[in-house]
This record gives C-alpha cells, sequence and structure tokens, in this order.
C-alpha cells in the first residue's frame, strides 16, 4: 500500500510498512511522536520534485482542480503500473477519482487516510531527509503567492469586484454628505436661518454661502447663477431683516471651506455613478435595463458577484436584501416580506401599493433570467432585457386597469376570465316582480314590452272605473224602488195586520243518508 504525499517541491511517494495500523486512527498519532517511529511506519520510495515554480503552480492547479499532472502521471506510471494489487491513499477524493480514471490504481480515501496525512506533515521534514526546512519555505511561500496571482488573474469574477467596491464607495459618499450638508445647514443658520427654508436644494444653498459669505454682502452679490430669479429675491429681502446671529470672518471661513468640501465630494459622486454605470451596461445590461443600474449593482454587491446572483432562484433574488425582516417573520409565524433591495426598482415604484408585490415577484423573476444570460451568456447585448420589460410594463397596465388577461386553454381558465369580466347588458325593471301572491308564471313569449303593459294597464283603469259608476247607480235606483215599495205596503196593510208578527219558518228536515234508511 502506497502513500501518495504533496510538497511544495514535489510529489513524494512513500510504502506502508504496517497497514494494520491504519485500522487504530484514534491511536495512529502515538506512532508518528518522534523521527525513529515515523521512519519505522512509511519508507520514502521516490520523490519527485519541481524544476521551477513555474511546474510547481501547474501541479497545484492541476491538484485544485482534481486533475493529473503530467509529473504525477510519469511517476505513478514507473511505481503503480506494475504491481496490479498495489492501491494508492490520497489526501483528494477528487483527485484519486482522476488517477482511477486514468490508471486503473486503486485510490483509498477515508478518515484513516486525513489521519495518516495530518500526521506525515508533522514529520515531513525527518521523512523526506534530502531538503533542509528553508529550502521547503521558500518553496511553499513562492508556490502559494504564484496560485493566489493565478486565481485572481483567471477569475471569472474578478470584474465584479469594480462593481461591488463603487457601489459600497457611492453608498458611503451619500451618508457623508448628508452628514456634512446637514452640518453646514445647522451651522450657517445661526447666522442667516432663513436661508434654509428658502433654498431647498442641498448644493445651491452651499454655494450660496460659499460665493456669499456674511448675510451683509446678499444684496450686492448676483446669484443668478445659481438660483432662480424669483428665489434670489426672496432671500435678498429676508438678509435685510433676518434674525440671526453675527459671526467672524473666522466662521465664515471655516464655512465656507466646509462648503468646498461638499462641492467636491459632490462632483466626485457624479463621476463615480457616471463610472459605475457604465461598467454596469458592459457588465450585465440586461439586468440594467431591467431594474436599473443602482438596484443592480447592489444586487450584485449583496450577492458577492454576479456569478452568485445568478444562480440564486427568482424567490431569493426577490427577498435579496430583506433578509432580516423574513427570519423574523418566520420566527413570530407572521407574513413574510414579499420585496427586498428590488422595491426601488422603477416598475416597482409605479405600481400602486395593491400591486407592489404581484411586479416584484414577476420583476424578479425577469430579473434571475437576465442575470442568468449576462453571467453565462456569449453575447453582450440588452435585448432581452429590453423584451422583458416592455412585457412588464404591459402586465403592469393590466394590472393597473384591474383586468385580468385572458388565458387560453382550459375552460375553467375562461369561466374564471368571464367571472370577473363586465358584460355590457341591461336588464329593465319589471314591477311585476314586487307581487307577493303566487302567480302562474308565463312563456318568455307571453311577455310585453313595457310600453305594451302602459298601455294595458291605462285601458285596465279605464274599464274598472266605469264600471264602479254603474254600480254606484244601479245600487241608487234599487234602493230608491225598495223605499217606493215600503211606503206602499204601509198604506195599503191595515193596522192589526202590520202589528201581527210573521210566524217562525219551521226547521227544516234533515235528509237521511243512504247508511240510515238501510
Amino acid at each position: 500500500m502506497f502513500v501518495l504525499y504533496e510538497t511544495p517541491a514535489g510529489y513524494a511517494i512513500f510504502k506502508l510498512l504496517d497497514e494494520k495500523k491504519l485500522e487504530q486512527v484514534d491511536n495512529l498519532y502515538l506512532e508518528f511522536e518522534t523521527p525513529e517511529k515515523a521512519n519505522k511506519l512509511l519508507k520514502l520510495k521516490h520523490f519527485e520534485k519541481f524544476n521551477d515554480t513555474t511546474e510547481a503552480l501547474s501541479a497545484a492547479t492541476a491538484a485544485v482542480e482534481g486533475k493529473v499532472s503530467k509529473p504525477l502521471k510519469k511517476t505513478l506510471k514507473k511505481l503503480l503500473v506494475d504491481d496490479v494489487q498495489a492501491s494508492l491513499l490520497v489526501a483528494d477524493a477528487k483527485l484519486g477519482t482522476a488517477i482511477k480514471d486514468k490508471l486503473a490504481v486503486q485510490c483509498v480515501y477515508n478518515t484513516g487516510v486525513q489521519e495518516l496525512m495530518r500526521c506525515i506533515r508533522q514529520q515531513a521534514d525527518s521523512l523526506l531527509g534530502g531538503l533542509p526546512k528553508r529550502e521547503m519555505t521558500a518553496m511553499a511561500l513562492g508556490l502559494a503567492h504564484s496560485l493566489s496571482r493565478y486565481k485572481l488573474k483567471f477569475s471569472p469574477d474578478k470584474i465584479d469586484t469594480m462593481i461591488v467596491q463603487a457601489q459600497c464607495l457611492l453608498d458611503d459618499l451619500d451618508k457623508e454628505l448628508n452628514n456634512y450638508v446637514m452640518r453646514a445647514r445647522e451651522w450657517y443658520g445661526w447666522h442667516f436661518p432663513e436661508l434654509g427654508k428658502l433654498i431647498t436644494d442641498n448644493i445651491a444653498f452651499v454655494k450660496t454661502i460659499k460665493l456669499v459669505g456674511t448675510r451683509d454682502n446678499m444684496a450686492a452679490t448676483d446669484l443668478s447663477d445659481i438660483l432662480p430669479e424669483d428665489v434670489e429675491q426672496q432671500v435678498k429681502e429676508a438678509a435685510e431683516i433676518s434674525m440671526g446671529t453675527e459671526i467672524s470672518d473666522e466662521d465664515v471661513l471655516n464655512i465656507q471651506c466646509l462648503c468646498d468640501e461638499i462641492i467636491s465630494i459632490s462632483d466626485y459622486r457624479t463621476h463615480l455613478y457616471d463610472y459605475l454605470k457604465a461598467r454596469m451596461m458592459a457588465m450585465a445590461p440586461n439586468l440594467t435595463v431591467l431594474v436599473g443600474d443602482t438596484v443592480g449593482a447592489r444586487l450584485i454587491a449583496h450577492a458577492g458577484s454576479l456569478i452568485n446572483l445568478a444562480k440564486h432562484p427568482s424567490s431569493t433574488v426577490q427577498i435579496l436584501g430583506a433578509e432580516k425582516a423574513l427570519f423574523r417573520a418566520l420566527k413570530t409565524k407572521k407574513d413574510t416580506p414579499k420585496y427586498g433591495l428590488i422595491y426601488h426598482a422603477q416598475l416597482v415604484g409605479q405600481a400602486s401599493q395593491k400591486n407592489k408585490g404581484k411586479m416584484s415577484r414577476s420583476l424578479a423573476a425577469k430579473a434571475s433570467l437576465a442575470t442568468r444570460v449576462d453571467a453565462f451568456g456569449e453575447e453582450a447585448s440588452f435585448e432581452l432585457g429590453a423584451t422583458h420589460k416592455v412585457k412588464l410594463e404591459a402586465r403592469l397596465r393590466l394590472l393597473e386597469e384591474g383586468n385580468l388577461r385572458k388565458l387560453s386553454g382550459t375552460g375553467k381558465a375562461k369561466a374564471k376570465f368571464e367571472k370577473y369580466q363586465a358584460k355590457s347588458e341591461v336588464f329593465t325593471y319589471q314591477p311585476e316582480a314586487d307581487n307577493t301572491l303566487h302567480v302562474k308564471k308565463r312563456k318568455h313569449s307571453e311577455v310585453e314590452t313595457p310600453v305594451k303593459q302602459e298601455t294595458v294597464k291605462q285601458e285596465q283603469e279605464e274599464a274598472v272605473a266605469d264600471e264602479s259608476d254603474t254600480k254606484v247607480e244601479k245600487k241608487k235606483k234599487k234602493k230608491k224602488k225598495q223605499k217606493d215599495e215600503e211606503a206602499s205596503e204601509a198604506v195599503e196593510a191595515p193596522p192589526a195586520e202590520a202589528e201581527e208578527e210573521t210566524p217562525a219558518q219551521p226547521p227544516k228536515k234533515k235528509k237521511k243518508s243512504k247508511h240510515q234508511e238501510q
């Protein structure tokens, strides 16, 4: 059983004399307490030394990528190909797989091998023997520097570092500018407090202070290059009746020095923003078109690089920057946030409050696709981002109008669309529906139009009125006739007969039923 040990100076191949010691992992370090014990367990079989730093660098990069370098391949062919039953202990599983595929040699990698490599590293000077410690240290340092330069030179993320640093510096400059402007306003406010309310623009405020100095010079100073005419007139009128305190020339000089710093930082911020905008259009054009250069740079800075951002799913891109709120919501079992840094994008800002969540989800999905095209695509163009932006703007209009896009396919989607779609149908009011009595339903053909119903109603009302008049006349005639008959009977009948009462009628006999007769 052989052991492959990699050093900055070359490859060392040891032969394991006692394989049973490898099974006792916990007590393996006891066999390497002294160089004598270590030499009893391991014997140096061959040492392949690197010719120069370039060869060492190529071997190290091949080991990092899990490939077999040429010096290692030649050495293993000489020692292990003849021995069919030989096995090789390696410190890297990827390297072991590559050796097995190339040379058909059985490679072993487990916890026992890791512990053995750790013990060999402790006694490397005594096991190798031929190399002095100072030379080994110099080789290790040179290889480390070369490998670091190689990784920096060929790193696919190296350009993203410029965007990340520029965006972080831009945020720091904004904070410093706000602090300096607030300090200048508060400082000069003791002398001319009315000026802060009249001039709201910070840069114009600072330039006015630098040009004028004290408020006594305000009337004789021309401010037309900085302020509009109406604002300039108001400032000059307020300077004559200001309630501020008097300050010395030294105080004004220090305030003007602060104003110079603010103007210089503001100019540098403008230059840095132009630089960041150009870098974003060169590195991630599709993402820049979709979410803007500032939001895109912040997403890249938060993820670490454009490659890392491309690996994130759209759901992660949507809430990127709101991790604290997300975990707080999960802990308290409340609603999770709908957006993070993507909230500051133009498309999300244009949406109403109820549609911001939907727009952020749609924008995150398209931004995720655009980021992958920018990171892994070969052509640098913004056609995909522009196409997606047009679609998102159309969706935003649909959401704001309150209509749903008609989906083709299933009848369920069609029914859902028709359910919420307004139909242009007019229904007339039917007074017959107010009747609570049970009415026999009529067929649709028997239903009359409202105009005919009104004419029929008028005819019915006229007929009812005529019938009532005729009934009243008949009743009057009948009553008059009855009165005449009663008067004639009273005259003809004698008084005795008038006093006689009419005899009671005999009770009627009930008819016997057929059952009783039988």
